[in-house]
C-alpha cells in the first residue's frame, strides 16, 4: 500500500527542481502499490521563507514546502509548479546538501484528501514532518493525551499523532534539559508507538537530517557514492561508505523498484533500528523498549541483482501485458540453477536442517491471500502425492479469526509476492508462537517474510509492477513444486514419477511461450464477452485454483463479476444460474479428472450453457462433439504443472476485457500490491 520515498544530496550541488523531479520519479515506481493521494515536503529559501506578518518561526532557518493532493501524482505534480509558480519559489536554487521526503497514500484512516495526506505535519511552522506506512494501533489513546496538551488535530489519520508527538518531546526536552538529539526525539515517540510501521522525520530543527525508523514494514536504505570507487563492490560497511566526507545521494525507499535507476547499493532496516544520516554519514541503532540507550549496529551492504528495465514497459502497452509475456523467461529464472543431476537443490532448505524437519511433520499448512492462496492450492495435490504428509490450507486472515491449531509438529509454508501482506505476517506471528517450522515462499528479496521465516525459497520472478499478479502466480507454483520434489526425493516409490515432472519443468518456459501465441484469440474472446455482467469458471483436481486465479484476475481488473467454482460443486447449487446467457468457463484439460469435466460439460450443454472449453491440444471433439461451444486448445504438460499453462489464457482474457471496458489495467480501484492493513 502506502509507498515511502526520500532522497537526500551531500556535498554535491543539486537544483530545487533537481531534487523535485527525483522526488516525484520516486513517488512514480511506487505507484503500482496503489494509492489515492500523495504529497512532498523540501526546503525553501531562508529569504524567501517568511512575510513581514509571520510569525518568528521556533527554529534559525526556512519552514518546509509542503505540498500534499488527492489522486495520481500527475495531480501533485501540476499542483506544486503552480504553487512554486504563485509563491515566487525558486526552481533553479541549488543545495550542496539537502533532505526531501515523499509518500503516496492508500486511506486508511480517513477519506482521500489533501489534510489526510503525507508528510502529516507537527503543526504551525512544520517543526516536525512525518512519511508513514503502516497501522498506529493506539492513536486514539495518544491523540486524548496531545489533545490534553493543547495539540489541535487537522486530519482524520491515526499518522498525525506521529509529528505531534516528536514536537511534545522536542518541547519537553528543552524545557527540562536544554538540548536533545533527532534521534533522541524518535526514539521517545517509538517507545510510545504501537503498531506496525515505517516512518522518515524531517525536521528544520535538525536540518539536513533524516531519520527512519520501522517496526513490522519494510524500509530500504540505498547509498550511491558518486566518486564511483566503491560501485559495484559488495558488502562494504555502511558507516565506512558513508563516513568518508565523499559526494553521495542516499535515499530512502519502501520498495527497491524505487532505487534501482540510482543506485544497486542498499541496506534492508532490521525491526526497531533507527536509521539517522546527518553530515553525509550513516548511524544504525538498536531501539529497546527495556534498555534507555540503544546499542550502535553495524550493518554490511548489500547488491541489488535488478536491472532498470525490469521496472519500464518496454514496448508494451501495460505492465500487466509485459509480465504476462515475460513468464517463460520469468519461469526460466525461478528454476536457474535449481534443477541439477535429475534432482531439485532448494538453497533455502538445507538438507540436514530444514527438508528433515518437513519429512518428519505431523502436515503441512499453506498459508496465503488472494493469488498466492490459489497457487498454494494448485501445488497442494503433488505436495501430498510426493511427500506422503498431509496438506491443509488456510486463508490468513481466517486462520487468525479462527485461532486455528497450528502444532509444534506442523510445517507452516507461507506464501506472498510482497512479503508484506499484513494477515500473512500477523499469521507468521502466530505460527512462530505455536512452535511450527515456518517457510517463507516470496518474491522480495529482504522483504518481512523473507527475514522473520526459520528457511524459505525465493522465486525469483523479477519486479512485477502490476497490482494484479500475473508471474508471480505461475513462479509460485513452480516453487512449490520443487518444494514437494525436495521433500519427497528420499521415497524410491516415487521416482519415476518425479523424473516426468523434473523433465517437464525443464520445457515449461518453451510450452508457457507456444501458449502466449493465443494472444489474439483471446482478445476476440474478450470482444465477445465485453458486455456480459458475469462469468464462471468450473474447475476440479489440480485445476480448481486455475477456476478460482482466472476468476480472481477477471474481478481484479476487468471489474466483473467472477466466480471460480469447484466442478463437483456443480449440481449443488451453481446449475440453477446456467442459461444461454451466462458466458461459462470449464477447464477440462488432460489428467485424472478429464473424465468427469467431460460430463460436466454434457450437463452444462443440456441446459443450453454458454460454453468456453479451454483443453488439450487434439482433445476439441473429445470435449464438444456437437461443436457448440468455443474451444481454446493449450499444450499438454504433466498435471501438477498444468496450472501454470492453462492459467495463462484466462490472464491474457482478463487484460483483453479490461482494455476493451476502458479500465485501469495496472492499478484496478480500491487495490493494492502490497497490503499492510487487516
Amino acid at each position: 500500500m502506502c509507498g515511502i520515498f526520500a532522497y537526500l544530496n551531500y556535498n554535491v550541488s543539486r537544483e530545487r527542481r533537481y531534487i523535485l523531479e527525483v522526488l516525484f520519479n520516486g513517488l512514480r515506481r511506487l505507484e503500482y502499490r496503489g494509492y489515492d493521494s500523495s504529497g512532498i515536503a523540501l526546503d525553501a529559501d531562508v529569504t524567501s521563507a517568511c512575510g513581514s506578518s509571520a510569525a518568528a518561526p521556533a527554529y534559525a532557518g526556512a519552514a518546509p514546502l509542503v505540498f500534499r493532493q488527492e489522486g495520481k501524482i500527475e495531480n501533485l505534480v501540476r499542483s506544486v509548479y503552480s504553487e512554486v509558480d504563485e509563491k515566487d519559489v525558486n526552481l533553479d536554487t541549488a543545495f550542496n546538501v539537502h533532505a526531501g521526503i515523499a509518500h503516496t497514500r492508500w486511506a486508511t484512516h480517513g477519506v482521500p484528501a489533501p489534510r489526510n495526506s503525507h508528510p502529516q505535519s507537527s503543526g504551525a511552522g512544520d517543526e516536525f514532518l512525518v512519511v508513514h506506512n503502516g497501522i498506529i494501533t493506539n492513536y486514539e489513546v495518544l491523540k486524548e493525551t496531545l489533545i490534553r496538551h493543547g495539540f489541535t488535530f487537522e486530519s482524520d489519520t491515526d499518522t498525525e499523532v506521529i509529528p505531534k508527538l516528536a514536537k511534545f518531546v522536542f518541547d519537553k526536552a528543552h524545557d527540562e534539559e536544554g538540548d536533545v538529539t533527532f534521534s533522541q526525539v524518535v526514539m521517545e515517540v517509538m517507545r510510545q508507538l504501537e503498531g506496525a510501521y515505517a516512518l522518515i522525520f524531517k525536521s528544520p530543527h535538525y536540518p539536513n537530517e533524516l531519520i527512519a525508523c520501522k517496526r513490522g514494514s519494510t524500509l530500504i536504505l540505498g547509498v550511491n557514492e558518486l566518486s564511483g570507487e566503491n560501485s559495484g563492490k559488495p558488502f562494504h560497511d555502511v558507516k565506512t561508505l558513508t563516513a568518508n566526507g565523499k559526494p553521495k545521494e542516499l535515499f530512502f525507499s519502501s520498495d527497491l523498484c524505487a532505487i534501482v535507476e540510482h543506485t544497486k547499493n542498499y541496506l534492508v532496516i532490521e525491526d526497531n533500528e533507527i536509521v539517522h544520516i546527518k553530515d553525509g554519514s550513516v548511524s544504525i541503532l538498536k531501539f529497546g523498549h527495556d534498555k534507555e540507550k540503544p546499542a550502535s549496529v553495524q550493518r554490511a551492504l548489500s547488491v541489488l541483482e535488478m536491472e532498470v528495465e525490469q521496472i519500464k514497459k518496454g514496448s508494451y502497452d501495460h505492465f500487466m501485458q509485459k509480465e504476462i509475456h515475460e513468464q517463460p523467461h520469468s519461469l526460466t529464472t525461478t528454476m536457474r540453477g535449481r534443477l541439477k543431476d535429475s534432482g531439485v537443490l532448494l538453497g533455502g532448505l538445507k538438507e540436514k536442517e530444514y527438508l528433515k524437519t518437513i519429512r518428519r511433520s505431523r502436515r503441512v499448512v499453506f498459508i496465503g491471500c488472494g493469488t498466492s492462496y490459489n497457487a498454494a492450492l494448485a501445488a497442494r495435490p503433488i505436495v501430498e502425492e510426493l511427500t506422503g504428509i498431509p496438506v491443509t490450507m488456510e486463508v490468513a486472515s481466517d486462520l487468525l479469526d479462527r485461532q486455528g491449531p497450528i502444532y509444534r509438529e506442523d510445517t507452516a509454508v507461507f506464501v506472498s509476492q510482497s512479503g508484506e501482506k499484513a494477515d500473512t505476517l500477523l499469521a507468521l506471528d502466530y505460527a512462530l508462537e505455536n512452535g511450527a517450522l515456518c517457510v517463507g515462499i516470496t518474491n522480495t528479496v529482504g522483504s518481512t517474510l523473507s527475514r522473520r521465516t526459520h528457511c524459505g525459497v525465493h522465486i525469483n520472478a523479477g519486479c512485477e509492477i502490476g497490482v494484479a499478479s500475473t508471474k508471480a502466480y505461475t513462479s509460485q507454483i513452480v516453487v512449490m513444486v520443487m518444494l514437494a520434489l525436495a521433500v519427497g526425493s528420499d521415497q524410491i516409490s516415487t521416482q519415476a514419477r518425479r523424473q516426468t515432472i523434473i523433465s517437464g519443468l525443464s520445457s515449461l518456459p518453451s510450452n508457457v511461450s507456444e501458449v502466449l501465441k493465443l494472444d489474439s484469440e483471446m482478445k476476440e474472446l474478450a470482444s465477445s464477452l465485453i458486455d456480459s455482467e458475469s462469468l464462471l469458471v468450473f474447475g476440479r483436481g489440480y485445476n480448481y485454483a486455475t477456476a478460482l486465479e482466472g476468476a480472481l484476475k477477471v474481478k481484479e481488473v476487468a471489474l466483473m463479476h467472477s466466480e471460480g467454482m469447484l466442478a463437483g460443486e456443480m449440481k449443488h447449487g451453481p446449475l440453477a444460474l446456467v442459461d444461454e446467457n451466462l458466458p461459462i468457463i470449464v477447464i477440462a484439460t488432460r489428467d485424472a479428472c478429464f473424465s468427469k469435466q467431460q460430463s460436466v460439460i454434457q450437463q452444462l450443454l443440456s441446459r443450453k450453457g454458454r460454453l468456453i472449453v479451454l483443453c488439450s491440444k487434439g482433445d476439441t471433439s473429445a470435449v464438444c462433439p456437437s461443436g457448440s461451444c468455443r474451444v481454446i486448445e493449450v499444450p499438454e504438460v504433466a498435471d501438477c504443472l498444468q496450472p501454470v499453462i492453462n492459467i495463462i489464457p484466462l490472464q491474457l482474457l482478463s487484460y483483453h476485457l479490461t482494455v476493451l471496458r476502458g479500465f485501469d489495467v495496472d492499478q484496478p480501484r480500491n487495490l493494492a500490491k502490497s497490503v499492510t492493513t487487516q
